[in-house]
């Protein structure tokens, strides 16, 4: 999985975020929709079962995201061009198919993009709809006790590097937690440990990429329901041997996220 030209710019650090009016989901970089690159989508995945992940959603610039709540979608901020009104959004939800006759289709009307996000780390937005989506919410971590195992990632973003063209489908795939050290072997630096996560095998192979951006990774909590506990948000291009895919850690915002919602 290759995040979007936010991943962070240009395919080396690309977001993982698809250009606008693309069908993929990025999930490769770091900076604002508009400094981002191609898109990507989930690599190395299959595709998922129609009500398989009933809270995922595609957002019309090319991005995903999940239902926080029945009328707010969580999503990441550099999928965003800033907080404020906003009715350009089109969100889709309710199929694993896009072109799907029962695709339901929503508009926004305000975001909220994480306080200070600068491009780097904080990669965390909410986008308030013009009505509820009778569909199931996805809950997010609030502590750090799920921030570890394996992890499922869905989109419909690019299925190989520098594709560019997304998929109609959505897509699935599981990845392993990755330690900030092992992390940081690659990234260095460039990793905000305190504010993101890493995922994906030493192997490559499987990944988010872009048009990924902003959707989920979660995974199963102790009641056997799936919990969020990262946002696709950057990498170094998508599935590539020891290169992980970085997620906003959503644990470690997770109070910021409830206000946040509160407000809309």
């Amino acid at each position: 999985m290759t995040h979007n030209a936010t991943r962070r710019n240009g395919l080396t650090l690309a977001r993982r975020a698809a250009a606008a009016g693309a069908v993929a989901l990025a999930v490769a970089s770091l900076q604002p929709v508009s400094a981002q690159a191609a898109d990507t989508r989930v690599i190395g995945g299959k595709p998922a079962a129609q009500n398989e992940f009933p809270f995922m959603v595609h957002l019309s610039m090319g991005c995903g995201g999940a239902l926080y709540k029945k009328d707010v979608v969580l999503t990441a901020a550099h999928c965003m061009e800033g907080s404020g009104n906003n009715n350009r959004i089109t969100v889709t939800a309710g199929v694993a198919d896009l072109n799907s006759a029962a695709a339901i289709k929503v508009k926004s009307t305000k975001v909220k993009v994480a306080p200070g996000y600068d491009g780097t780390g904080k990669d965390w937005a909410l986008i308030k709809l013009a009505r509820p989506i009778n569909k199931p919410t996805l809950k997010i971590a609030t502590t750090n006790r799920y921030n570890r195992g394996t992890f499922t990632i869905a989109g419909w973003g690019d299925t190989r590097e520098g594709a560019g063209t997304g998929t109609t489908k959505l897509q699935k795939a599981t990845v392993p937690f990755v330690t900030d050290r092992a992390c940081k072997w690659h990234y260095g630096n460039r990793l905000v440990a305190k504010e993101e996560l890493c995922a994906g095998y030493q192997s490559g192979g499987i990944d988010t990429c872009q048009g990924d951006s902003g959707g989920p990774m979660f995974r199963k909590d102790d009641a056997g329901k799936w919990i969020q506990v990262g946002i696709v948000s950057w990498g170094d291009g998508c599935a590539r041997t020891g290169v992980p895919g970085v997620y906003t850690e959503v644990s470690h915002f997770a109070k910021d996220i409830a206000r946040a919602a509160n407000a809309l």
